[in-house]
């Protein structure tokens, strides 16, 4: 399963980025994970359908000194090749 996440809230300078790789990482999930210029958090992950969902359950609550107002998952067809999770430059 493949999902591109977009979290919306206090979610830059709060760690957010650590915690989610941390998260994917002891998951087993690839991808990657950035901030974007509008001060949400982007990730694109890949694994197994209950990582996944687990990842994305995660991502509503987030860094413990994070305050997520939303998130959103979508189905992701990009094809974009993903190797170990990593956290990409701001975007």
């Amino acid at each position: 399963m493949r999902k591109r996440v977009f979290v919306i809230g206090r979610v830059k300078g709060v760690g957010y980025r650590a915690y989610a790789t941390d998260e994917a990482l002891r998951l087993g999930l690839k991808g990657w994970v950035r901030n974007r210029r509008d001060g949400s958090v982007e990730a694109l992950i890949d694994g197994d359908d209950a990582s996944v969902r687990e990842f994305v359950s995660w991502c509503r609550r987030g860094a413990p000194a994070a305050r997520v107002t939303n998130v959103t998952a979508e189905d992701d067809a990009s094809g974009e090749a993903l190797g170990p999770f990593e956290v990409r430059p701001t975007l």
